[in-house]
């Protein structure tokens, strides 16, 4: 006899509904009642105008200074402040800055907004899980891997709270080149696991792919070409180079206990010869930097992060630096020379850069604000308007700053906080986080990620600007809702319509209308006709979000 389904009483039912609504209603509130105050960082500014700091930072504006000189070149003026706010905020967030952020950075002292900016993100739980997913893409790419033995939301999870916390960038590679353990208890271990091949019986972790992976993303040098034959194309790679560093791998094992040093050595069958032969760890350039003793991969992690190693720092100065402007001082950002020359010299910047991310123990809060702080990261992407616009040679010589399309997820997360006239940040209720979560996953799976190319330079394209017209996600923020919509709050709650047209290009766009602009919406909202004043702000709100402004980095 089939079983009856039970169905709870209507009671029950009705309670467990109250319970949800009232759940929803207290978020709503709480989110509304949040204060629009801003707890001051704990890192003062003003300590970022020293001379200690400000050395690096004039060494790197006379390097671009000459070469400017040098090409015949006159850069942009410098960007306004908020303009580089923006940009701040969607390479270390992925989302624009909230109006009420706003507000507090425009109170602080002239001078020192950027350093203070820069303070409240580092501060700022957004910040560490961004970066964490964009390094973790370089780490571990962006598939969800073998299921059993590897987690990689832990993984990024593990990542953003050495980012939170500051940890020297050459302990955090140090951690993942030797992880051992269990993937769920030690996250790291992921580093290892995700390259493991379960369709493979009794295979353990995938040598070749870890070698690639290190010197990809740590050293910016890309030898796993030569894996199956010695490079023909002019450079000094020999296929032994890359098996040789993928050998310090060959005793990372399964175990019970998860990955664990063993006596496993790693052959290979190299080109042209008819049986696998043990291979000896050798690193591929810099051998004086190895140590003689220790375990092969604490002995790698010793020689990729050796302070000597000047690959590592130059390839943690030019992914960093593609994070900040949207595309890296050298390309592809894992392809850096070994050595300057004449034929490929370095551009300016890099190597003065690396050498401060060295001296001050590979960190990575240190090498932001540096860059943020100077004259390059702050000029504007355009001429003013009796110049002729920059040319192709202002792009090449970073005598402009460059525009670049915004991401999918920055995309998305800037839709989302436009919305909301407060950070919608970790101190925001927790079903507003998910909410936005939820939302900006589904955007990005019908937008298009980038995968693991982070800084592939593509164009729009016609379904990503239908989604952005006619979506869910923009018809959600602009509709009419005083209680969760910004764009209702400001018509109802600004003093005139001047200050809604203002507050609304903050809040969307990060800046002020000019003259023309901020009359035309004016006197828009002013005109008595078929729309309502509501009907017309959520057009002004619609229009800036699809304005080809909204979706570029500048």
């Amino acid at each position: 006899m089939p079983s009856e389904k039970i169905t709870p009483p209507l009671w029950q039912r009705n309670l467990l509904f109250a319970v949800v609504c009232v759940a929803g209603a207290g978020a709503v509130i709480s989110n509304l009642l949040k204060s629009d105050t801003m707890a001051a960082p704990k890192h003062q500014a003003s300590r970022y105008e020293k001379p200690v700091f400000r050395t690096a930072v004039d060494f790197v504006d006379e390097a671009f200074a000459a070469n400017w000189k040098k090409n015949g070149l006159e850069p942009t003026p410098p960007a306004d402040e908020l303009t580089q706010i923006r940009r701040l905020s969607l390479g270390l967030t992925g989302t624009i800055p909230s109006l009420q952020e706003i507000r507090a950075l425009e109170a602080q002292p002239d001078g020192e907004r950027i350093q203070w900016w820069l303070s409240h993100l580092f501060e700022d739980r957004r910040t560490s899980e961004y970066l964490a997913e964009r390094f973790a893409r370089a780490y571990v790419g962006v598939e969800n891997g073998p299921f059993l033995i590897y987690r990689r939301r832990r993984f990024v999870s593990w990542l953003a709270d050495e980012i939170e916390a500051n940890r020297p960038y050459d302990k955090i590679v140090r951690s993942l080149i030797t992880a051992e353990g269990l993937w769920t208890t030690n996250p790291e271990v992921n580093f290892v696991t995700v390259t493991v091949d379960q369709n493979e019986d009794k295979k353990g972790p995938n040598e070749v792919k870890l070698a690639a992976r290190v010197t990809r993303a740590f050293l910016g040098v890309r030898i796993d070409c030569v894996q199956c034959h010695d490079d023909h194309l002019g450079e000094d790679w020999l296929q032994k180079d890359f098996h040789q560093l993928a050998a310090f791998f060959g005793k990372a094992d399964m175990a019970i206990s998860g990955i664990r040093e063993t006596g496993k050595p790693y052959e290979f069958k190299y080109r042209r010869q008819r049986e696998p032969v043990k291979v000896p760890t050798i690193v591929p350039f810099q051998p004086e930097l190895l140590p003689e003793r220790g375990r092969p991969r604490q002995r790698l992690a010793a020689w990729v992060t050796h302070s000597e190693n000047r690959a590592f720092a130059r390839a943690t100065v030019n992914r960093v630096w593609a994070l900040m402007f949207g595309r890296p001082l050298v390309e592809p950002v894992d392809e850096i020379p070994l050595k300057d020359s004449v034929e490929n010299p370095y551009p300016p910047g890099l190597e003065i850069l690396a050498d401060d991310f060295i001296i001050h123990k590979f960190n990575l809060q240190r090498l932001i604000r540096v860059i943020a702080a100077t004259r390059v990261f702050g000029l504007d992407s355009k001429m003013p308007a009796d110049h002729p616009p920059p040319t192709l040679q202002h792009d090449k010589h970073w005598a402009a700053f460059p525009l670049s399309r915004l991401r999918p997820e920055q995309v998305a997360g800037s839709i989302i906080q436009s919305a909301s006239l407060t950070a919608i940040d970790a101190d925001s209720h927790i079903l507003f986080q998910l909410n936005r979560s939820i939302q900006q996953g589904e955007f990005v799976k019908r937008y298009g990620d980038i995968g693991e190319d982070e800084f592939y330079i593509q164009g729009g394209t016609i379904p990503q600007r239908l989604l952005m017209m006619n979506g869910n996600l923009v018809h959600e923020r602009i509709k009419n809702d005083l209680v969760t919509n910004a764009a209702s709050r400001i018509l109802a709650t600004a003093p005139n319509d001047q200050k809604v047209v203002e507050a609304t290009y903050l809040a969307v766009l990060s800046r002020r209308p000019s003259t023309e602009e901020a009359q035309y919406f004016v006197d828009a909202l002013s005109q008595k006709g078929f729309l309502g004043r509501k009907a017309k702000q959520a057009d002004l709100y619609w229009a800036l979000i699809n304005s080809t402004e909204f979706s570029w980095n500048h």
